[in-house]
């Protein structure tokens, strides 16, 4: 069993080391379909104290141009990780209909919107009900 043990341990470190595999963020310049088109954002309804477990849960691909000012029911409150591609611009509302607080994310991986503040006591964790995402 001894020399089991450093071939295990190898394991979990190799797993541990391969991006993608424990939910990390993806880079934003992967921000692609499958047909090779652009993708503005990215979003997520799942984070967590561990990085490495962020940007995980159902996913929404958001285009460049697209205009939520109502997000669907099961997306409203609920995004806490997000990526956001190349030369694009995330604008997101703390009130359905583009109302209440708002927020540009630039180009970059947001895994726990809990650090990002909205307002004095608030944070953009599960606190999205709008959007409008444009590239250049």
């Amino acid at each position: 069993m001894s020399s089991l043990h450093p071939l295990l341990l190898a394991l979990a470190l190799a797993l541990v080391a391969l991006p993608g595999v424990r939910g990390s963020c993806p880079v934003p310049a992967d921000l692609k379909r499958a047909d090779g088109t652009r993708t503005c954002a990215q979003l997520y309804d799942k984070s967590d104290p561990y990085y490495d477990n962020c940007c995980e849960g159902a996913e929404l691909a958001v285009e460049p141009g697209t205009d939520l000012p109502f997000l669907p029911a099961d997306w409203t409150n609920v995004i806490s990780s997000l990526v956001v591609a190349p030369r694009c611009e995330l604008t997101v509302w703390s009130v359905r209909g583009k109302k209440g607080k708002t927020h540009k994310f630039s180009s970059g991986a947001y895994p726990r919107l809990e650090e990002y503040r909205r307002g004095i006591f608030g944070h953009w964790s599960n606190a999205i009900a709008s959007l409008y995402c444009r590239c250049y």
